[in-house]
């Protein structure tokens, strides 16, 4: 699929999606790839099971935040609905409990894409949800729109998982373990928000992304400003500058290391000398230390992690914001969060180009 055959399509996903107001007061959790199963060894939320009913029953349930599942919440590549249904009653009695009060927005992803012909569903589904505040348009959407392999192969890769991959056990490998697929992924939908000038929550990759960032650029410069303020610190200050700069480029050689960082996000998204914030991503459900989201909070947006005490990494805790402790040991980081008005006004100053221009470009 071409950039211009996507964004043709994205423009029209736009203009078709559910739309609503967010007014102040309103809050919003954003989650996505939940990858429910069937409760068994190869159910890749099962480790974190704990985590997720507890942070949606003692926190977002009782705190009126309304609960957008932003696609693959089950996995219908590798297990039968019912399966799924029958594994996880609690989190069904959640979800059921936000559809009660109206605060429930199911929207599908290249995994759960089957619902729409399950008859016995019991939640709407949709495509995308637009919130719209003030000047700034905030459209919800999967991801999986962009990518190549679903537009030309979705079929035959359903095909492979649930007829090869699947009796023979091999785990499921999707868009989110290449990064040359995520990064063309994420390439597309960026450009698309930009020169439409609107800000756009995904999913479907499993990385959280933050104002267009991905962590191993959030961390950099971290250190570039950690190092700014150093030159300027008390001795003490200094003291508690060099061991974060420590803990953050030990994180960072851990990610190039293992192979997932490429180059910045700038000019993997864009030749352009500044990144427009338009682009977020909540992340997923299934992550090895915990689960991460996107919440609106009225004028704010930010970016939680949710873990186990003693199951994350160090640099998490001291780059933390905010941090909230429930019942279980479960705890809720606020790692990164920003004024939306704000946001839509870089989006706005930055976005928004000549589309026929755009395309000549490319």
């Amino acid at each position: 699929m071409s950039f211009k055959e996507f964004y043709i399509s994205f423009k029209s996903m736009i203009k078709e999606a559910t739309k609503e107001r967010l007014d102040p007061g309103q809050r919003y959790v954003i989650m996505s790839d939940l990858h429910m199963g069937d409760g068994g060894s190869r159910d890749d939320l099962k480790h974190n099971q704990a985590i997720l009913e507890t942070a949606l029953e003692q926190f977002y349930l009782s705190n009126n935040y309304k609960l957008v599942l932003n696609g693959d919440i089950e996995d219908l590549n590798k297990f039968e609905y019912p399966q799924i249904r029958k594994a996880w009653p609690k989190l069904y009695t959640l979800f059921s409990h936000f559809a009660q009060d109206n605060r429930l927005r199911k929207i599908v992803g290249n995994h759960d894409l089957a619902l729409l012909q399950q008859k016995d569903y019991p939640y709407p589904l949709h495509h995308a949800l637009t919130l719209y505040k003030d000047d700034t348009s905030i459209c919800i959407f999967h991801g999986h729109q962009a990518s190549k392999l679903f537009s030309n192969f979705d079929y035959i890769s359903e095909f492979i998982v649930r007829y090869m991959a699947k009796p023979l056990h091999i785990k499921n490998t999707s868009i989110a373990h290449h990064s040359k697929r995520r990064f063309a992924t994420e390439r597309k939908i960026y450009r698309a928000a930009r020169d439409l000038g609107v800000l756009a929550i995904t999913g479907h990759t499993h990385r959280p992304l933050f104002e267009s960032l991905f962590k191993y650029d959030s961390l950099r410069w971290s250190i570039e400003e950690l190092l700014r303020e150093y030159a300027v610190a008390e001795a003490d200050r200094r003291i508690q500058i060099k061991a974060l700069i420590d803990l953050y480029r030990s994180e960072l050689e851990r990610i190039s290391k293992n192979g997932k960082k490429k180059e910045i996000s700038r000019s993997l998204y864009s030749t352009d000398a500044l990144l427009v914030p338009c682009l977020f991503n909540s992340g997923c459900a299934t992550g090895k230390h915990g689960i991460t989201a996107i919440e609106l909070d009225g004028g704010s947006i930010s970016l939680v992690h949710w873990t186990q005490e003693g199951k994350n990494r160090p640099y998490i805790e001291k780059e933390a914001l905010y941090k909230d402790r429930l019942e279980n040991g479960v705890i809720r980081y606020t790692l990164k969060t920003d004024n939306l008005d704000q946001i839509g006004m870089r989006i706005a100053l930055l976005g928004k180009r000549n589309n026929t221009d755009t395309f000549q470009a490319l």
